[in-house]
C-alpha cells in the first residue's frame, strides 16, 4: 500500500474521524477495480457509492459502475473527464489521483476481502447513526413525545441495518428465481401430497390451495360465529406440530414442512386461545374447561396434551392495540429471535393504522393491508389475516360470502394473494328452527318441524372453505367436517366430495 496517497484532506474533524473505516481498502479496492473492471462481477455483497467512507471514493466508484454497466470500460483514462473539475480531486494533485489508484495493484488479490470489509464498515457507521438517534430522541421530553413509537422507529431502523446485505440480493436473475421455482416443485414431489408450501394439516385443504406459500398474504374470512377463528388455531396448531416432528425426525429446515408460528391475538387473550388449542387436543369441550365439569379421565386427557404441547414452536402475542407499525415490529424481532415462519393475526380490523390515516377508516384499513402484504414479503413467511364481513351478507337468502362482503375496504381483496371464507350452513339453519311440535299440534305443525330435523341432519357439522381468491391457482370449495364441541375441522370421511371447483 506504499503507493496509495495520504488523505489529509478528505477525512471529516471531530467526531467523524472516530466513525469506523478503512480509507486504504477503499483506494486499493477503486484501484483493483480500475485495473481489472471484472472485480465487479464477482463481489460477496454488491456495495455501492455510500458504502464509502470518502464521498470522493464513493463518486469514483459510482461512475467507474455508471461505464461498466454501458459496457464501457473504466480505466483512470475514461474516468478522467468526469473529475477535471471535481474540487475534492484537485485538492489532492488532480486527476493524477485515478492514475495513483491503481499504482501497486495490490488491491487485486484480496478485492472480495476487501469489499466484505468495506459494507461491515458501512453497517457499522449506519448503527452509530442509529446510536445517536436513538438518544438524541430519548432525550427529548417534550410532551408530543410518543415513547413506545421511538422503541418501533428505533426498532425498525435497526432491521434495516441487520437486513442490510439481504436488501442487496432483492433483484435476482430468471436462472435464480427459476431454481427457487424448481426448489418448491420438488418440495411439493417429495412431500407425497402436492403440497409445497407449509402443511395446513388438513389434507383436502392441502390438495386444493398446495399448502401456505412464503410471501403469500391469506385473508381468512366469515362471519360471527362460523369458526374462523378456530381453523385459525387448527393450523397455526398443525404447522408447528409438524414442525416439531419433522425437526425430531432430522429433516434439514428447507425441507420441513411445517414452521415455528406466531399468532398475534387482537381479541383474545393469551389463555383464552391456549384453552382453545387445548380443548381441540385433548377432545374435551371447551365450555367444560372453562366452567370445571370436567371427569378425572378429562383432567388426565387435559395434563397429557399440556405436556405434549409446552415445547410446541407457537408463540402468542395477545397485547391489545397493536398497530401495524408495531406488529411489524415485533414480529421481525419473533422471526430474528426465534425463526419464525408463519404468521397469523386475528383479526385485521383490530390492527391500527398511523396517525396519518386521521379519521379515514377505509385509508387506515388499506394501510393496514398493505402493511401485512409488505411484512410477508420482508419476512419471506406465509401471512394469514383474519377479517371480519359487512353484515350485508345476513340480507341474502343465500349467505354463502363473496368477495364484495369484505369489510370496510377493497383493498383487503387486492392486496391478498388469496382470500378464504369459512361458512357453515348448519349455524343458519338452527336459527330457522320453527316451533316445536308438542301433542295436539296442527299436521302441519309436526311436519314443519320433521322437515327442518332432515335439513339439519343434512348438514349438520359440514363446513365449507371457500377459496374466492388465488393467485397461484384455481378458485373453489373445499367441504370440511366441523366438530362444534371441541371447535376442530377435520378432513370429510368422503374424500371424493372433499372439494369441487366453481363453474
Amino acid at each position: 500500500m506504499s503507493d496509495i496517497v495520504a488523505f489529509p484532506t478528505l477525512a471529516g474533524a471531530g467526531e467523524a474521524r472516530q466513525l469506523p473505516r478503512n480509507i486504504e481498502a477503499e483506494a486499493a479496492f477503486l484501484g483493483a477495480v480500475l485495473i481489472d473492471n471484472r472485480v465487479v462481477e464477482d463481489l460477496p455483497v454488491q456495495l455501492q457509492a455510500d458504502h464509502f467512507f470518502e464521498p470522493l471514493h464513493g463518486r469514483i466508484y459510482q461512475q467507474a459502475m455508471t461505464l461498466i454497466e454501458r459496457n464501457s470500460i473504466a480505466t483512470p483514462v475514461t474516468l478522467k473527464p468526469y473529475f477535471e473539475h471535481d474540487e475534492q480531486m484537485k485538492a489532492l494533485g488532480g486527476v493524477g489521483y485515478l492514475a495513483q489508484l491503481t499504482g501497486s495493484g495490490a488491491g487485486l488479490i484480496g478485492a472480495r476481502d476487501m469489499a466484505q470489509q468495506l459494507f461491515d464498515l458501512a453497517l457499522l457507521r449506519e448503527l452509530v447513526g442509529v446510536g445517536r438517534n436513538l438518544v438524541e430522541n430519548a432525550l427529548d421530553t417534550s410532551e408530543s413525545v410518543d415513547p413506545q413509537a421511538q422503541i418501533e422507529d428505533a426498532e425498525t431502523s435497526l432491521y434495516r441495518v441487520a437486513g442490510g446485505d439481504s436488501a442487496v440480493g432483492s433483484v435476482k436473475s430468471f436462472a435464480q428465481a427459476s431454481l427457487v421455482a424448481l426448489s418448491t416443485a420438488e418440495k411439493a414431489l417429495n412431500s407425497g401430497g402436492g403440497v409445497s408450501g407449509i402443511t395446513t394439516g388438513i389434507n383436502s385443504v392441502n390438495a386444493k390451495i398446495g399448502g401456505l406459500h412464503d410471501s403469500d398474504l391469506m385473508i381468512l374470512a366469515g362471519r360471527p360465529g362460523m369458526g374462523k377463528t378456530s381453523l385459525a388455531t387448527n393450523i397455526a396448531y398443525n404447522a408447528a406440530s409438524r414442525w416439531q416432528r419433522d425437526e425430531g425426525d432430522g429433516i434439514a429446515p428447507d425441507k420441513n414442512m411445517g414452521a415455528k408460528v406466531a399468532f398475534f391475538s387482537l381479541e383474545m387473550s393469551a389463555d383464552q386461545l391456549a384453552t382453545r388449542i387445548l380443548a381441540e387436543q385433548s377432545g374435551v369441550s371447551g365450555e367444560a374447561l372453562r366452567m370445571g365439569k370436567i371427569s378425572k379421565e378429562q383432567f388426565q386427557q387435559l395434563s397429557r396434551a399440556v405436556t405434549e404441547l409446552q415445547s410446541l414452536p407457537l408463540f402468542i402475542d395477545d397485547t391489545a392495540g397493536l398497530t401495524i407499525a408495531g406488529l411489524r415490529t415485533r414480529a421481525r424481532r419473533l422471526q430474528r429471535r426465534h425463526g419464525i415462519g408463519f404468521i397469523i393475526v386475528d383479526y385485521l380490523q383490530l390492527l391500527q393504522g398511523s396517525s396519518k390515516s386521521g379519521d379515514n377508516r377505509v385509508q387506515e384499513i388499506s394501510e393496514i393491508s398493505r402493511g401485512l402484504k409488505t411484512l410477508a414479503k420482508e419476512l419471506n413467511v406465509p401471512v394469514m389475516a383474519l377479517s371480519q364481513l359487512s353484515r350485508q351478507v345476513e340480507s341474502r337468502e343465500d349467505k354463502r360470502p363473496q368477495l364484495s362482503d369484505l369489510r370496510e375496504s377493497g383493498s383487503i381483496e387486492q392486496d391478498a394473494d388469496m382470500v378464504l371464507f369459512v361458512f357453515r350452513e348448519d349455524y343458519y339453519m338452527m336459527a330457522k328452527e320453527p316451533k316445536r311440535p308438542v301433542e295436539g299440534d296442527d299436521i302441519k305443525i309436526h311436519a314443519a318441524h320433521e322437515e327442518w330435523a332432515s335439513d339439519m341432519e343434512r348438514v349438520f357439522g359440514l363446513a365449507e372453505l371457500i377459496v374466492a381468491k388465488s393467485r397461484h391457482g384455481s378458485t373453489g370449495k373445499v367441504r370440511l367436517q366441523f366438530d362444534a364441541k371441541t371447535t376442530k375441522f377435520h378432513d370429510l370421511a368422503d374424500d371424493s366430495m372433499a372439494y369441487e371447483d366453481y363453474e
